[in-house]
């Protein structure tokens, strides 16, 4: 389980700049509410811990128990669906007690360290129709579990996390040409079936997904109800202009302080941070996200097997794609999807899971092989 590693070969500047960005999150968290940043900072602590301590333990060790891992998985997401509690009209969490998490961020690690060590078993024969099949039925059932509660960001995410992870696994160019040559069309169909007035797809408790899209595509008609979030944020983060208004500051201009924006502790910390630190603190939060995530695949192609590949590429496409979408929703670029920005929103299971992320990739970095 443990190894005797060389301490040359540890990745401290992954580890820096991965505590660098979750020490901004803190001290965000706190500008934008201040009673929630103790809670913060213990999510941050526990988060640093479980990252040294999973650097130095042997990935291949903790891989042998993959099914039970993937076993696992499926039973918080079963119970989320069973006993799980509801907030902002989604069923996303469990109670245990005081303790309250919500599995589909921990779903994430789970389904990068199942295929990790399933691709590696059979990949010999990933390129069959069998194997695609088996993986494609086996990613399903998180997948369709994850979308249920329902959280159609988080499952859109675990879907181009499994992408990459189908892409550095081998599969073959002619195969992913067809899935894309499928893929595109339909996505095209589907997003003009559903800016249809009478479209039933997005229905019931999914209605509110729908109609952020349709929001997202006609801006203008949409932009005092559906869009305002948006449109605030857009508004407080061009309000920051070069280096912000200061943190914590009390100017009455202020779209934080005036509470115009919701859930800014979560999904619109960017904003928060764009307008108290401008564009300065904006920009360095995009370079260091970018930098983490490089740093990632960097460590994937010198992973000494593929299933340390998979890890390190499956936690730097995690990364790289939440971020990408929390910011562009942040700055009005797609539609609303209710996604945390990692390392630096407020949730304390996604801050974890993330520092869990990074803590295997460090220790596929202790095991690369040599240059």
């Amino acid at each position: 389980m443990l190894r005797h590693y060389r301490i040359r070969n540890y990745n401290f500047k992954l580890a820096i700049m991965v505590i660098a960005l979750a020490l901004i999150g803190v001290i965000a968290v706190g500008s934008a509410q201040e009673s929630l940043q103790s809670r913060q900072i213990g999510g941050f602590a526990i988060g640093v811990f479980l990252m040294l301590v999973l650097s130095l333990i042997d990935y291949g060790f903790l891989l042998k128990f993959y099914w039970v891992i993937y076993v696992f998985n499926i039973l918080l997401l079963v119970l989320v669906d069973v006993m799980g509690d509801k907030g902002g009209g989604a069923q996303r969490w469990l109670e245990i007690g005081s303790f309250r998490f919500q599995p589909s961020e921990i779903a994430k690690v789970f389904i990068i360290m199942f295929f990790a060590q399933f691709i590696m078993k059979y990949q010999d024969q990933l390129n069959t129709f069998k194997i695609i099949m088996v993986c494609i039925l086996l990613f399903a059932v998180p997948a369709g579990l994850v979308a249920s509660q329902p959280d159609l960001s988080t499952t859109i995410i675990i879907c181009l996390i499994f992408a990459t992870i189908m892409f550095v696994g081998g599969i073959s160019f002619k195969i992913i040409a067809g899935i894309l040559a499928v893929f595109v069309p339909v996505a095209m169909i589907l997003i003009t079936l559903i800016l249809q007035p009478d479209q039933k797809i997005f229905s019931g408790d999914r209605a509110y997904q729908g109609n952020r899209i349709v929001a997202f595509f006609n801006k203008e008609d949409y932009s005092n109800t559906l869009g305002y979030q948006q449109e605030y944020s857009v508004m407080a983060i061009g309000s920051g202009q070069l280096t912000g208004k200061g943190y914590k500051n009390n100017q009455i201009s202020s779209v934080k302080n005036a509470d115009f924006i919701a859930e800014q502790q979560t999904d619109f910390i960017f904003a928060v941070i764009g307008e108290e630190f401008g564009f300065v603190g904006a920009c360095t939060i995009i370079v260091l996200i970018f930098l983490i995530s490089t740093e990632c695949f960097l460590v994937a192609r010198r992973a000494k097997d593929i299933a340390g590949t998979i890890i390190a590429a499956g936690v730097g496409a995690h990364l790289g794609f939440q971020s990408f979408v929390n910011i562009c929703v942040v700055t009005y670029l797609l539609p609303n999807t209710g996604l945390p920005l990692p390392f630096l929103s407020y949730g304390l299971t996604s801050l974890v899971s993330s520092f869990i992320g990074i803590g295997l990739v460090l220790n596929v970095g202790l095991q690369c092989k040599q240059k």
